[in-house]
């Protein structure tokens, strides 16, 4: 099965070509970063309107990189939610349109959802014929539990099965890709922020090993709050991102941009040790959100016995979150697994995979579908043990 995928639920846009919900014919991304990092974040009105010039092209870049005709496509999906209501009006409608004009089954799909089936997406040639849906080699392996953590999703989901999500814990306020973003912007790093703060991170530690100190030191240089909310396995991240901006109250020069930054100051323990201001209070703070995020789903993945944990949304990009996850769940056992870069950032392949999953049980859905800005994942309450 051949399915075209469509992704517009914030700023980039997406068309990808996807065979049996796993393999990769094609996954263009039109991307909206220069035009919004003037701003530091995402202008909801500029991303629709962007998203209204470039998603024609990028379909038929798809289809011309898929080595595809409509003949060739058995079904279109697109993104109905979560996400910005204009970027969303603009995917949906298209891939409503197209599975009209060309007489396809449609469905939508919901993004969250589409982030944790990243971790079935491979780049391996394609079988000729796939005997069962539900499992080949090299998928998950269910029970599973999947961290979700991206700009507005902080969430630990544990997934018994296709289409079965159970909610463990979520985030109370920000969301950890927000924290990140709101971070850089205090730091003057940049905009998105989850690269920039892991660049200033390394920064600080290459540093740290050309003078012979131990890299902790880097990670620990500032004491930054944990929000632990113990006997839960939710989030809190506002305490921390507070704490962040008490440091970096003042104006010096930065060195990452070689101008004045009206977020950042030297601070004493940095002079002590000759280093970068901004890029140890970016080192701490990665240290402190990721701290949290893998002890948490350790914990859960002990309670709930699973046998392995995925990585889902722009923040399991995250190099210190996917080692430090590496090095709780090891002596578990427990196997880790997480999309290749380009699909933990906002794709349309993921859109595409996730539909597969949807379509072999016979789901459509028909097209006076509208869209859900505030969608969330279907989640169910726990009825067995999966363990």
């Amino acid at each position: 099965m051949l399915v075209l995928g469509i992704e517009s639920s914030c700023d980039e846009t997406g068309a990808a070509i996807v065979k049996d919900g796993r393999y990769l014919l094609s996954n263009v991304v039109a991307s909206q970063i220069e035009i919004h990092n003037r701003y530091g974040g995402v202008v909801p009105e500029v991303a629709s309107r962007q998203q209204l010039a470039t998603i024609i092209p990028v379909v038929e870049t798809a289809l011309e990189q898929g080595g595809c005709t409509w003949a060739d496509i058995d079904a279109v999906a697109a993104t109905y939610g979560p996400g910005l209501a204009g970027s969303l009006l603009v995917g949906l409608t298209v891939g409503k349109t197209l599975a009209l004009a060309c007489n396809l089954p449609f469905l939508g799909v919901n993004h969250l959802e589409a982030h944790i089936y990243a971790n079935w997406l491979r780049k391996d040639v394609a079988p000729q014929k796939v005997e069962d849906w539900r499992y080949q080699e090299g998928d998950p392996v269910f029970p599973l539990l999947c961290l979700v953590v991206s700009g507005a999703h902080s969430e630990l989901v544990l997934v018994p099965e296709h289409g079965h999500y159970e909610l463990l814990g979520r985030t109370r306020d920000d969301a950890a890709g927000e924290a990140f973003d709101k971070v850089a912007r205090i730091l003057g790093l940049g905009y998105p922020g989850g690269p920039a703060i892991q660049q200033a991170a390394q920064d600080a530690e290459a540093e740290l090993q050309q003078q012979g100190k131990p890299l902790k030191l880097a990670r620990n240089a500032y004491r930054l709050p944990r929000a632990w909310l113990r006997g839960t396995y939710d989030f809190s991240f506002s305490g921390l991102k507070t704490a962040m901006l008490h440091l970096a109250e003042g104006a010096v020069e930065s060195q990452h941009r070689k101008q004045v930054s009206q977020y950042t100051r030297m601070g004493e323990l940095a002079a002590q040790h000759g280093l970068p201001n901004v890029s140890l209070l970016a080192a701490s703070f990665q240290e402190a959100a990721v701290d949290v995020l893998a002890v948490k789903t350790r914990l859960a993945a002990q309670e709930y016995q699973v046998k392995q944990v995925v990585l889902a949304g722009g923040v399991a990009a995250n190099a210190s979150l996917r080692a430090r996850l590496e090095q709780e769940l090891s002596p578990l056992h427990i196997r880790l697994n997480y999309p290749p870069i380009e699909f933990c950032t906002d794709n349309a392949a993921m859109i595409a995979g996730a539909a597969f999953f949807h379509l072999c049980r016979d789901e459509r859905h028909g097209l006076d579908l509208d869209v859900q800005p505030g969608l969330s994942l279907p989640f169910v309450k726990r009825e067995k043990s999966y363990a």
